[in-house]
C-alpha cells in the first residue's frame, strides 16, 4: 500500500505538541495491525473548517479534538450521536461520504477506566464530581447509566452545577451543590473534572468526606501525584487515580468508532506510564 493510500487520521488543537494521541494510536495500530497514519496537527484559530476539508480530501478519514476547537468540531458536525447532543461536545469526527460525524468518548474513556481497568463499582455508591465545565458535562450521562446511588455535582459558581443537574435529571438522582455545602456528607467516588490541581490550585474542600474504602480520580494526569491526588491521600482515600487509564481508553473508543477493532488498553497505559 502506497503512502497516498493509507487512511488518515489526525489530532488538532492549539497548542498541540504535547499531544500523546499519536503514540497512543500507533500503539493501537500496531496491536491490531491495522494500516494507517496518526498525526499531531496544529490549527489556527477559524481555520478549522478549512483544515477538516482539505485533510477529507487528502484521504483523511477521522479526527480527534481537542482544546480550543470541541465547539466548533460540534456545530461542524453534519451527523450527531445522541451522547454528542447531550454532552453538548464533541472529540471524535468521523469524514465519510462528504459527511462528518460528530461523537464523544470522553464519558465512555473514564467508565472503561474505573470499571474495567480499576474494578470499580458505581451502582449504589455515592458519587462527587468537582467542577460543572466542558469535562464533567461529557462524563455524567455514561455515569449516570451506572445507577450510583446519587451523583452530586459540586462548583463554585452553583448555578453551572444546577443547570448540568436539569440536564441530565431524567438519567438518575443528580444534585448541585457549591463547595460550602459539602460538610457532614461522605462519597464513596471522588472525581476531579476541574483543570485546576495541574495549577497546583483545589477548591476549598472540608475535611472527611470520603467514606470507608473510598476511591479519588483526577481527570487529569502529570508526572507527579496532582494536588487533588495528594489532599485525596491525606483525607485517607483507599485507591487514587490519575485520568491517565481515561486518557488512553477515550482514544480506544475512537480508535473503535473508525476501524471497528477494539484495541487493547493496558499495554499502551503501562507505557505511557514509564514514558511519564
Amino acid at each position: 500500500m502506497t503512502q497516498k493510500n493509507i487512511d488518515r487520521y489526525a489530532v488538532i488543537g492549539n497548542p498541540i505538541s504535547h499531544s500523546k494521541s499519536p503514540l497512543i494510536h500507533a500503539e493501537f495500530a500496531k496491536l491490531t495491525r491495522q494500516t494507517l497514519s496518526y498525526t499531531a496537527e496544529l490549527v489556527e484559530p477559524g481555520q478549522v473548517k478549512n483544515f477538516i476539508t482539505a485533510f477529507a480530501n487528502d484521504n483523511g478519514k477521522g479526527l480527534n479534538i481537542t482544546v480550543p476547537f470541541k465547539l466548533d468540531a460540534y456545530e461542524l458536525a453534519s451527523d450527531l450521536t445522541d451522547r454528542a447532543k447531550r454532552a453538548g461536545a464533541v472529540n471524535t469526527l468521523t469524514l465519510k461520504d462528504n459527511k462528518i460525524f460528530g461523537d464523544t468518548t470522553d464519558g465512555t474513556g473514564l467508565l472503561n477506566d474505573l470499571i474495567k481497568n480499576h474494578q470499580q463499582i458505581i451502582k449504589n455508591k455515592h458519587v462527587l464530581i468537582l467542577g460543572a465545565g466542558g469535562a464533567v458535562r461529557g462524563v455524567l450521562e455514561p455515569l449516570l447509566l451506572e445507577n450510583p446511588a446519587s451523583l452530586v455535582i459540586a462548583n463554585r459558581t452553583v448555578s453551572k452545577a444546577q443547570q448540568l443537574t436539569d440536564d441530565f435529571s431524567s438519567f438518575g438522582n443528580i444534585s448541585a451543590c457549591g463547595f460550602n455545602e459539602l460538610d457532614n456528607r461522605k462519597f464513596d467516588i471522588i472525581i476531579n473534572g476541574t483543570s485546576a490541581s495541574l495549577s497546583g490550585d483545589l477548591p476549598p474542600l472540608p475535611d472527611n468526606l470520603f467514606s470507608e474504602h473510598a476511591c479519588a480520580y483526577d481527570m487529569m494526569y502529570a508526572k507527579q501525584a496532582t494536588v487533588f491526588m495528594q489532599w485525596a491521600k491525606q483525607q485517607g482515600a483507599e485507591i487514587i487515580l490519575d485520568g491517565l487509564g481515561m486518557l488512553v481508553e477515550q482514544a480506544a473508543e475512537s480508535f473503535y468508532i473508525w476501524r471497528g477493532v477494539r484495541p487493547e488498553t493496558r499495554t499502551v497505559i503501562d507505557m505511557l506510564k514509564m514514558q511519564l
